[in-house]
């Protein structure tokens, strides 16, 4: 019997799905438990399931501990590596373990309500598989890739032009893995599932079944039947979101994590963590290979690549006879706008052209709503948010005002609330239903359509307008960066690209590698089958590095001098950084919890590790909290996460005041 299967004796801890740093001892009585069976144990009035994490600290005597209520034989006990992979997660991310628990048991009624009605079909017979026939250059990619599985731990990054073929290249490794292993499973991370709707049907068609689906939008009976085929091992392909990271896997062989660049894969609320970042963590707890794949690699996974951490596969060109797009710079400053209008004239003419051709065209402004301001001409005044430190946001088709932070919104009013004049209002700057106004007005008999985050509800409205552009019953597409997202859409000729500034702006130290993203991806879903490609960026920075970048298609390059500029401020990738956020009702709370945050830290402070701070945050108001924020800046051999815990649970704070860390922040706001 090995270690890990003998029973732990008549004392345990038991791990609850909680905010709890720790576990609970419980007494385990006649169950003969083991590290890693769910149970479940006595807990406040009532009962919670947990999972026995070790032998009982012995912090109280036994006549003060509960015996536990009742084991789940029925269902596998959690691995060794994924409870060192939680206890691992939790240290590093400064983060509750029971916190982090709960991600794994997502559902606290999964185990008590073993027998879903909801039925899933998790069949994969390799018989029905129907792969794309490879290129050489692919087919040496999946080769490369085929020499990583079953010999453990290995990071490589599939590097590949949008259009290249990256999706093909790895379903041929997936391929692999379930037709020569019956019960091997594969995790394949996506940014945003509710945008996936032509991956998913692209999987069904060359698996001959549909992956299983792990998000937000999937009900409770459905997560409980998956989560269950998951820990069971009938599940053999999941397609999940950040969260599916977490999951108790059976025969875990494979994580790919698609759009690795992606900044949705980090986590802002509740626990916060990276997604990549943990999925490459999993993968070495669980002894396995993960493929991270991208046309636009992180600057971290670029770096990592080429100091020899990770492995590479290169697709530099488009697959088949497709090319890349034409990219053509607008100069704003030289080029005509109507009146009114914020789409040039240059830029009508092309779009014009392409729906007259019978294609498509699509246009891009990261802004929703109808416009980001609304103010008064008599007075000034602008509505801005109570709970935010944010202005209304204007959405012309209700009509209302919101805040995009947190959901706050009221009917326009007929008079200003300050001076009382009537119907005295001005929208400021534009959003995409103001795009779409102006491209209704000089293309009346155009068929157009909106994609935004708004669109739906349920994203259910944003699926439905990616099957329509996709079956071209849309002739103009515009959107926020959701139509930027891995799609691919044979007839679209033309994107136009209504500000490409507006993502640089702020002081963030990522704004010109996200910019440059954002941009080479959303260029990348013109021309990707027989229609050639043209793509028209309004700048009135044409000479920023960026935007040369993508005239000149010489990504390297941009990436090497973002990396010369990262390693002369000391900035990652060749150092850490980690973020406090306080925040809380009062003001004056906050204010003093974060000075002395800072003091106590001061002695700290050396040629190794800074703290610069406190400051109010750019977003100093949120959903009625006051919010301070502090940065530490570290070298890369300072042992963060140990430092941040130390530091932050040594000073006391107002139960009132909340204090969270954040391990390699990806926004400072």
């Amino acid at each position: 019997m090995k270690p890990s299967e003998a029973p732990l004796g008549a004392q345990i801890e038991v791990l609850l799905p909680t905010a709890a740093p720790h576990g609970f001892d419980y007494l385990a009585g006649s169950h003969g438990l083991q590290a890693g069976d769910i149970v479940t144990v006595p807990f406040g009035r009532g009962e919670s399931l947990g999972v026995v994490w070790g032998k009982g600290t012995a912090n109280l005597p036994p006549a003060k501990m509960k015996p536990v209520a009742a084991k789940h034989s029925e269902y596998p006990r959690l691995s060794d590596a994924l409870r060192a992979f939680v206890d691992w997660a939790a240290w590093y991310n400064c983060a509750p373990k029971g916190a982090m628990l709960k991600m794994v048991l997502p559902i606290a009624e999964v185990v008590r309500e073993m027998k879903s009605r909801v039925k899933i079909d998790t069949a994969i017979d390799p018989q029905k598989f129907n792969l794309a026939p490879l290129s050489d250059t692919q087919k040496n990619g999946a080769d490369t890739l085929e020499e990583k599985l079953g010999k453990g731990f290995s990071v490589t990054l599939l590097d590949g032009v949008t259009g290249s073929g990256k999706t093909e290249v790895y379903y041929d490794t997936i391929a692999k893995i379930l037709a020569s292993d019956a019960e091997a499973q594969v995790l394949v991370m996506l940014p945003e599932i509710a945008l996936s709707v032509q991956s998913l049907s692209r999987f069904e068609q060359r698996f001959g079944t549909a992956p299983l689906v792990w998000n937000s939008e999937i009900t409770p009976a459905k997560k409980r039947a998956t989560w269950q085929a998951i820990s069971q091992g009938s599940a053999r392909v999941i397609v999940g979101a950040r969260s599916a990271l977490f999951l108790p896997y059976k025969k875990l062989a494979l994580i790919v994590v698609d759009e690795e660049h992606d900044q949705s894969y980090k986590q802002e609320e509740g626990v916060i963590y990276h997604a990549r970042d943990m999925a490459v963590a999993r993968a070495r707890f669980e002894k396995l290979p993960v493929l991270l794949v991208s046309a636009t690699p992180s600057l971290e996974s670029y770096y990592n690549v080429k100091q020899g951490k990770y492995a590479e596969v290169s697709l530099p060109a488009r697959h088949g006879a497709a090319e890349m797009p034409d990219i053509h710079m607008l100069d704003m400053k030289k080029v005509p706008v109507a009146r009114g209008g914020f789409i040039s004239e240059p830029l009508r003419e092309k779009i014009a052209a392409a729906v007259a051709a019978g294609h498509q065209a699509m246009l891009f402004l990261n802004r929703r709503g109808y416009a980001p301001l609304m103010l008064c001409r008599a007075c000034g005044h602008r509505f801005q948010c109570p709970d935010c430190s944010s202005w209304l946001v204007l959405h012309k088709g209700k009509p209302r005002l919101e805040c995009h932070h947190c959901g706050y919104n009221l009917p326009v009013p007929k008079t200003c609330p300050s001076c009382q004049a009537e119907d005295n209002f001005a929208p400021c700057g534009p959003g995409v239903e103001r795009i779409s106004e102006e491209v209704v007005a000089f293309m009346p008999e155009a068929r157009v359509a909106v994609m935004a985050s708004d669109s739906s509800e349920n994203f259910k409205g944003v699926e439905e307008t990616i099957v329509a552009m996709a079956e071209r019953k849309i002739d103009v597409l515009i959107g926020t960066q959701m139509i930027a997202k891995g799609h691919h859409f044979a007839g679209l000729a033309v994107v136009g690209v209504v500000d490409a500034d507006l993502g640089l702006a702020g002081g963030d130290l990522r704004a010109a590698e996200r910019t440059y993203q954002l941009l080479h991806q959303l260029s990348g879903r013109a021309g990707r089958e027989s229609v050639a490609g043209s793509v028209y960026l309004q700048s009135y920075f044409p000479e920023h590095p960026v935007m040369q970048a993508l005239i000149s298609g010489d990504r390297d390059k941009f990436l090497a001098a973002e990396l010369t500029a990262r390693k002369n401020g000391n900035m990652p990738p060749f150092a850490r950084l980690a973020a406090v956020i306080v925040d809380g009702a009062k003001e004056n709370e906050v204010l003093q919890t974060a000075k002395q945050l800072a003091a106590s830290a001061g002695h700290h402070s050396n040629k190794a590790l800074h703290i610069l701070g406190p400051a109010p945050a750019p977003l100093f108001m949120l959903r009625g909290k006051f919010r301070y924020r502090l940065l530490v800046q570290a070298d890369k051999n300072i042992n963060l996460p140990e430092f941040m815990q130390s530091w932050l649970g040594s000073v006391q704070h107002p139960s009132s005041v909340r204090v969270r860390a954040d391990i390699d922040p990806q926004s400072f706001l």
